[in-house]
C-alpha cells in the first residue's frame, strides 16, 4: 500500500473522529438539555482519546497524539456541557 493511500485514510480518520462530536455538541448548546447524553459513556470516551493521545505521544507518532488530542477536546466539550446542563435538573 502506498504512503500517499495510507495518509488520505489516517487523516480521513482522523477528521471523521473530531468532527462526529460536533452534532451533540450543537445540539446541546442550543436546547441547553444534555439529559440524553450518557455520562458513563462519555467519561470512558474521554479517557480512551487521552490515552490514546498519551500513546501517540510516547511513541512518537505525531498525527496519532494530535488526531486524538483534537478528537479528545471535542469528547470533553460534550462531557463539560453535560455537567454544565445537568445541574440543578
Amino acid at each position: 500500500m502506498s504512503a500517499l493511500v495510507a495518509n488520505v485514510v489516517g487523516t480521513a480518520a482522523a477528521l471523521c473522529s473530531i468532527t462526529s462530536f460536533a452534532p451533540q455538541m450543537i445540539k446541546i448548546w442550543k436546547t441547553r438539555d444534555a439529559s440524553c447524553v450518557s455520562l458513563k459513556t462519555y467519561s470512558l470516551t474521554v479517557t480512551c482519546f487521552l490515552l490514546w493521545t498519551a500513546y501517540g505521544v510516547m511513541i512518537g507518532a505525531w498525527p496519532v497524539a494530535v488526531a486524538n488530542a483534537c478528537a479528545l477536546i471535542m469528547a470533553a466539550g460534550v462531557l463539560v456541557m453535560k455537567w454544565r446542563f445537568s445541574r440543578g435538573s
